[in-house]
């Protein structure tokens, strides 16, 4: 697992063709949507592509780590599978459910929903959208019960209402995820989950009476840190990089 985290392999795993699978124009998407101002300063083809790096994902280096634990502990392909299976079952609506929330985020991306919510934030918040930004994460976190969903879903409209303010969009997305980080404390799945895995079936309210508070101190701090990096010291921050800008 060691080896799926340094950037070296991941670059090579990435950009071996045996390992991706790369669709680069999606049939009936790409080259249909059109973006125009004041997203963008000139009109230009919305471009769909999907690539799936399967090699460089953590989940695959998890499995292949899996197989070897097998060998070493002499467990039969019988009993590993049927591990699998029980797995599978076990995580099987949370598969959907981040299935869904990143469907949803496409269709949201594509039909401009994205777009037209970030520049109705740019326009009601303005120059306090710093303080939104952090909050938007922590109720992205807080609806889909997970980090990941809360990115995909929000890191579109946080990117384009920085543009729009004038803020570096890598600040706003960096704060989308440290508000769904907090948010994690108390997300009602994590709590089922932890006490399902715990044996405290039924005590998910007892922990989140005595943890919520620290989630919203954490997010306090985190509000303060992006309001001093995109106001007080904006240089902190790297630019934008190439994907990101106008």
């Amino acid at each position: 697992m060691c080896a799926w985290s340094l950037p070296v392999f991941k670059d090579r795993v990435s950009h071996a063709g045996d390992w991706v699978v790369n669709i680069p124009s999606w049939p009936l998407l790409d080259g249909i949507v059109y973006k125009t101002a004041p997203i963008v300063s000139a009109p230009a083809v919305y471009a769909a592509s999907y690539r799936w790096g399967f090699g460089s994902a953590a989940g695959t280096g998890i499995f292949l780590s899996a197989i070897i634990f097998m060998a070493l502990l002499r467990m039969s392909p019988i009993k590993g599978g049927k591990v699998l299976v029980e797995t599978f079952q076990q995580m099987k609506f949370a598969l959907l459910t981040l299935a869904s929330v990143i469907g949803i985020a496409y269709v949201a991306n594509y039909s401009g929903m994205s777009f037209t919510l970030a520049l109705a934030l740019a326009h009601f918040a303005g120059r306090l959208f710093p303080v939104i930004s952090p909050v938007i994460g922590w109720f992205g976190v807080f609806l889909t019960g997970s980090v990941t969903s809360s990115s995909v879903l929000l890191g579109k409209l946080q990117q384009v209402t920085a543009m729009q303010i004038g803020i570096n969009p890598v600040l706003t997305t960096s704060a989308n995820l440290a508000g769904s980080m907090t948010e994690k404390l108390i997300s009602p799945q994590s709590l089922a989950i932890a006490c399902a895995a715990t044996g405290m079936v039924g005590r998910e309210s007892d922990i989140f009476r005595d943890i919520w508070k620290y989630s919203v101190v954490l997010l306090g701090i985190f509000i303060l840190l992006v309001i001093v990096q995109a106001y007080l010291v904006p240089g902190i921050v790297s630019n934008a990089a190439p994907g990101m800008t106008r």
